[in-house]
């Protein structure tokens, strides 16, 4: 039986798993199915689930990175760090569940993170547009 436990010691935002001494990320156990996902997602020009398109479309040719904050990234509605308490079987589970996936921008994702509030609901960030149009 293979055990599951959070490493204190890495950045708080970054969720990993230590299995058998190596760290291991639920998103990317299953590369192809992602990738799938991520295809699918492109193929039906889904906005941000996050600001509903408040920013603009998502850019989903360029590089999901923070030079890029309208860029395309998988969000997951419920948060994988929190599998146990929306009830999934294990981290995985969560990551690949399509019910839980949304397109996001980065900038979007960045500001939602894996918040909780009091009740147990994922919190939606208030994201207001650039004043200037510039990033």
């Amino acid at each position: 039986m293979i055990v599951f436990a959070r490493r204190p010691d890495i950045i708080p935002h970054i969720r990993s798993f230590c299995v058998c001494g190596y760290m291991y990320n639920p998103r990317q156990s299953n590369g192809n199915l992602r990738r799938k996902y991520r295809a699918r997602f492109k193929a039906m020009n889904a906005p941000c689930g996050i600001c509903h398109g408040r920013l603009g479309e998502i850019h989903y040719d360029e590089p999901s990175d923070a030079k890029h904050p309208l860029s395309f990234v998988i969000d997951e509605i419920k948060p994988v760090s929190k599998w146990k308490l929306f009830g999934y079987s294990s981290p995985q589970a969560a990551a690949q569940d399509w019910s839980n996936l949304q397109a996001a921008h980065y900038c979007c994702n960045q500001a939602k993170g894996a918040k909780l509030d009091y009740k147990g609901t994922v919190v939606v960030p208030k994201i207001s547009p650039p004043l200037d149009g510039v990033w």
